[in-house]
Parts: C-alpha cells; sequence; structure tokens
C-alpha cells in the first residue's frame, strides 16, 4: 500500500513530508506537531481536528464544478446547495460551514424540528433552506415562521396528509392577511428508479419517502384547488447516500426530469428546479483494487445538466435550477480522528522473550536452529517445517511430555520464523503467505471508541483511512489489528488479507506512537455511541491566518465522568455525596488517608472515561 493510499483518498489534502503526514495547505503544519500542542496543554486521549479550509474547498468545487458544467452546456437554470443537518450538527463543524459559505449562497437542509431552528437560526437570509422527512403541523407551522421572517424556505411533501396540513397551516397564517407569505412548496417523488449499494432502498417503488405518480396527480389537483400551485416550485428525490455507480442515477434523472416537464405543461408554471438530493460518493478506500467509486466530481456535474437540458428541449420547457443536498462530500474531508496507540498487544512474540533451558526438547532446538539459520533460498521450507514442528509440539503438551516453558517457546520461535520467511519472500503474493499473516499480525490496542468515533465502521463494515502521523520514512511491516478500548469484542479494526493494513514495530513504554482516521467528518459524530460511556473526544478548530501560521480554537474537552453520569439523568448531587460519605464512614482507614483520597477521588472525576498509560521509566506523559 503505497503511503496508506494517500493518493487514493487523500485529494490533496494531506501531503508527506519528511517522515510526517502535513496539512497541504498555508506553511504545511504536521498533523503530529498540532497534535503534541493540544497535549501539551493537558489535553489526552483521542482529539477530532476540524479544518474549516477543507469545507470551504469543498463547497467551492462543488459550485465551480457544476458552473463549469453549465457554462460548457449552455445550460439557462441555476445551481443551489444545501447542506443536510443530519450528516454533522455538532455546533463548531455548523459554525465554519456558514463562515466559509457566505459567497456561494449555500443553505441548509433540515429533517426535524430541532434541526429547523438550527437551519431558521444559522441560515442567512436568502440562502435556501429545505425542510424534508415527516412533518406534523407544529413543523410545517414553524416553517411558515421561517418564511415571514424572510426566509428562502422549500416544504416537500412527503405525503399527501402533509399537503392537507400545508394548506390548513397556510389558512390559519393567512386568512385576513393582507400580504400573505406561504413557503415554497417542493414535492419528493418516488421513482421507479433505485441507487445501489446499502443505501439503495433509499429509491424505488418500496421507498420510504415520497409521492407515487397516483398521489403526485391528486397533489397538483389539490395545490390548483386551493390557490397554492404557484407556490409549487421544487421536483425532489434521493436515491441514496454514497453512490458508487453514476448509472442509476442517470436513470433517476431522466425520471425526474419527465416528470417535472409533465407538470410544467399541466399548468404548474411557477415549478423552476429539481432537487437530486444527496449521494455525491466519497472515496474512503485506501487501495487501488477497491476503490469505491467510478466517476469523478466532473462527470457527475456534467451527466446532471446534460440529462436536464436534453429533457427540457425535447418536452419544450424551461431549464430547471439545479439543487443538490451532498452532505458527505462536503463534510467528510474536514475532520481527522488522532488517537494515540496505547500497547502492543502480541509483542511477547520477541527473541527477547524466549525462555530456552540448557536442554530443550529436541523438535524446540530445531525450531531456534531453523530461526537462526533460515535464508531466501530455504524460506519456504524452513517455513512449513517450523509448522508442522508447532503441531507436534503442541499435541506433547496436551499429553504432558512437555512443560509450559517448552510451549511458550515453540509459539515464539514459529511466530518470529514466520515473520522472517515472509519478509523473505515478500515478493510472492500466494494465498499460503496472506493465510499466514493472519496469525503474526500486531494488536494494537488504541485510545479510542469505535462505536463512539467510527460508528459506520461497526454497523456497516464501512472502512476509513487509517496511518500513524510520523515515522512514514520507514517502511511499516506489521500486519495490524486495531482494537479500541471498550469492553466489546466487536470494538476492532481486524487485519483484512485483500485490504492489508501495516504499521510500525514500535515500544510505547519508550516512545509515543499515534494513528490518524481521516473522512470522519460525515455522519460519525452524530451518530457516534456512549458505549461503555466513552463520550465524543475532545475537539478543536485548526484555522490558518494570513501569513500562513496555524491557530487551535475552540477547543472542548470529552466530558468529564460527573457529566456523562448527569445526561444520563443520574442525581450527580447524590452520588458526590454517597462517594464522599462513604469515604469518610469508612472505619479501615486513617483521617490523613480519607483526606488523601477524597483528593484524588474529586481529581478523577473531573477526568474523561478515555484511559492514560502507565507512567514509563522515561516520564512519557500520559496518553
Amino acid at each position: 500500500m503505497k503511503q496508506f493510499g494517500l493518493n487514493i483518498w487523500g485529494d490533496n489534502n494531506f501531503i508527506i513530508q519528511n517522515d510526517t503526514v502535513n496539512i497541504n495547505h498555508a506553511k504545511h503544519p504536521s498533523l503530529l506537531e498540532i497534535t503534541k500542542n493540544i497535549r501539551e496543554k493537558g489535553y489526552k486521549g483521542p482529539l477530532l481536528l476540524r479544518f474549516p479550509h477543507l469545507i470551504e474547498k469543498q463547497i467551492s468545487t462543488l459550485f465551480k464544478t457544476f458552473e463549469k458544467a453549465k457554462k460548457e452546456f449552455g445550460y439557462k437554470g441555476g445551481f443551489q446547495a444545501v447542506f443536510p443537518l443530519k450528516v454533522n450538527q455538532f455546533p463548531n463543524f455548523i459554525h465554519s460551514l456558514i463562515d466559509v459559505s457566505k459567497a456561494y449562497n449555500y443553505g441548509l437542509e433540515a429533517g426535524s424540528k430541532a434541526e429547523l431552528i438550527i437551519a431558521m437560526t444559522k441560515t442567512p437570509l436568502g440562502a435556501p433552506i429545505t425542510v424534508n422527512g415527516f412533518k406534523d403541523k407544529e413543523m410545517i407551522s414553524l416553517c411558515f415562521i421561517a418564511a415571514k421572517m424572510g426566509h428562502n424556505i422549500t416544504i416537500t411533501i412527503e405525503g399527501l396528509g402533509e399537503l392537507e396540513t400545508i394548506i390548513q397551516v397556510n389558512q390559519e397564517f393567512n386568512d385576513h392577511i393582507k400580504n400573505p407569505i406561504t413557503p415554497k412548496i417542493g414535492v419528493r417523488i418516488r421513482l421507479h428508479s433505485s441507487g445501489i449499494g446499502i443505501w439503495a432502498k433509499s429509491g424505488g417503488y418500496s421507498s420510504k419517502f415520497g409521492l407515487t405518480s397516483t398521489e403526485l396527480l391528486e397533489a397538483y389537483e389539490m395545490l390548483k384547488k386551493h390557490m397554492l400551485l404557484d407556490k409549487l416550485w421544487m421536483i425532489h428525490f434521493h436515491i441514496g447516500s454514497q453512490m458508487g455507480d453514476i448509472a442509476p442515477l442517470k436513470k433517476a434523472l431522466r425520471e425526474a426530469g419527465n416528470i417535472y416537464a409533465e407538470l410544467k405543461m399541466r399548468g404548474a408554471d411557477a415549478l423552476g428546479a429539481i432537487n437530486i438530493g444527496g449521494g455525491l460518493a466519497v472515496e474512503y478506500s485506501q487501495h487501488s483494487n477497491n476503490q469505491e467509486r467510478n466517476y469523478s466530481l466532473e462527470e457527475f456535474a456534467n451527466d446532471v445538466v446534460y440529462l436536464m437540458q436534453e429533457i427540457a428541449k425535447r418536452k419544450g420547457v424551461a431549464e430547471p435550477d439545479i439543487f443538490t443536498e451532498s452532505g458527505r462530500y462536503i463534510a467528510a474531508s474536514h475532520s481527522v480522528l488522532i488517537a494515540p496507540v496505547l500497547e502492543l498487544f502480541s509483542q511477547e512474540y520477541h527473541a527477547k522473550g524466549l525462555r530456552l533451558k540448557k536442554k530443550n526438547p529436541p523438535l524446540v532446538e530445531e525450531l531456534y536452529d531453523l530461526f537462526n539459520t533460515i535464508q531466501r533460498k530455504n524460506a519456504r521450507e524452513y517455513l512449513h517445517d517450523a509448522l508442522d514442528h508447532m503441531e507436534s509440539l503442541l499435541t506433547l503438551f496436551d499429553l504432558g511430555y512437555i512443560d509450559l516453558e517448552d510451549r511458550s517457546n515453540t509459539e515464539i520461535l514459529v511466530n518470529l520464523i514466520i515473520k522472517k520467511a515472509i519478509a523473505l519472500l515478500k515478493n510472492e503474493d500466494t494465498d499460503e503467505l496472506k493465510k499466514l499473516q493472519d496469525r503474526i499480525q500486531e494488536k494494537y490496542l488504541v485510545n479510542f471508541s469505535a462505536f463512539q468515533s467510527l460508528p459506520d465502521f461497526w454497523g456497516l463494515a464501512q472502512q476509513f483511512p487509517v496511518m500513524p502521523l510520523d515515522r512514514l520514512n520507514q517502511k511499516p511491516t506489521n500486519p495490524a489489528s486495531i482494537w479500541d478500548i471498550t469492553c466489546d469484542s466487536d470494538g476492532e479494526i481486524g487485519f483484512n488479507r485483500e485490504l492489508p493494513l501495516y504499521l510500525h514495530d514500535i515500544d510505547v513504554s519508550r516512545e509515543e506512537y499515534f494513528l490518524a482516521f481521516f473522512l470522519t467528518g460525515a455522519y460519525q459524530e452524530v451518530l457516534g455511541m456512549k458505549h461503555n460511556l466513552f463520550t465524543h473526544p475532545t475537539e478543536a478548530v485548526i484555522t490558518f491566518d494570513e501569513k500562513g501560521e496555524y491557530h487551535i480554537e475552540n477547543l472542548i474537552e470529552a466530558q468529564n465522568l460527573m457529566d456523562i453520569l448527569d445526561d444520563l439523568d443520574y442525581n450527580t448531587n447524590l452520588i458526590d455525596k454517597t462517594l464522599k460519605y462513604k469515604i469518610e464512614e469508612s472505619k479501615a482507614i486513617s483521617k490523613e488517608e480519607k483526606r488523601e483520597l477524597l483528593g484524588k477521588l474529586y481529581l478523577y472525576l473531573s477526568e474523561n472515561s478515555y484511559l492514560k498509560t502507565i507512567q514509563a521509566t522515561n516520564e512519557k506523559k500520559g496518553s
């Protein structure tokens, strides 16, 4: 894997300089430098770093690419975009998003009442707000309030019942009003076309959302009857997140484009936009043989513009404005999760761990000889001999003929022989060698929770790019599995022979080693769960000034233990009093020791749930 696949997923956002991974912006600071800077301030455990300049890059690229396509095809409709809040509602992200997107008239999409309040508060007047998902009267009323505030808001109808409520609320808000204000209305259509992959069910006749053709005609008549047809201005569809293949989108565009044209010809004169939803894929793969997307943004934009223009021209209707709700594409790259390695769990398989006796069983002596004499020319033969000897020695142990030291020496020597053989035969890509890598993989215990910070890995087996922050001028040789610190066997990113990850052989008692997980900015935070009560990690926003210097801003530390319990509605005052009482009333400890214990207790209660390493002889700081 060349430089951890940075050329595949990195999009020139990060570069390798000397032995570190650096930000490809301004003065190119390294992630290691930023990480150490934050840790020196006393923040330990995993860190989530946000980079607003990468949000701006994605928004700018999206708009410029569609504008280029429009110019190339002479497209007369406009282009607009909104960010779907469900992808990431965290304040440090949203504030950065709004700040860097002002020049693009970029808006927000809401799918719940709480998200709608965020949109009403943060979206600049004039920028679009779209409201999707199921709605009750209260939520629709909030949309009317937003419209009266001056917001450019569109309510997307998900069912005929919602349209009936819109008509009712419109009467309540605008009857007897001299200058009535009603939000724009969109209609989500249930296409025959569907996507592919995990989220394919977002499209097609069995999808959760949208109106059928029959319901669409009924909605048209209802709007016309209640004199709201002039508010119908958007057709909306969404065929699934992370569309890896462009073909289903083309099919959906033709279907939606013809529905748009049919409604225009029927008399929906105000109809002027097609919202193609989200789905623009992000490349998460670190391996060239397993890429997740078969198209570029340029192809995506060209296909959308060309097909909309072709249908409008053929049907003799105006070319619609094109809307997108691409959230993953905008947010994924902006954040990096950085976590320290706490321990390597298979380091016992080192030569220093051998407990050889003056007289060892003959097969153990043979293994030791194989280990010391293995070369390229005999590597495969010696490897097979070692595996055969191991089976024999384990049988001897089961029968009571050799002791535990002999068994330990067997395991260490066979592991070392496998390592040597794989290194000597590295140019031979055989199934046998791939399978053996499973036996010698190192288990890296990393100070983070996969359930909290990478829930899509746990729930959907989504892979995320991962690489160390330094030592990138050294070839990593350890087949690596990553263990999180939760008390759950699912908290493991196992070694995959087909998509291998190799990390460096390090001694964490002497040196720090950090892993970075990239493309974590979409969905991971909002879906993250407090499994074992590990909470959202400490986060920081990294900005750059005009001189190219970086600044660490808006640091938010991970919740302390009492705040975590308070969130679960525990009575933390009672917990505090109970702990204090049990120490003070204990007859087994002195007054001086009670004072010492209370001091330590309150210190620990002010810390977060993530682990600290045991102090090493070099006084290395806790991780």
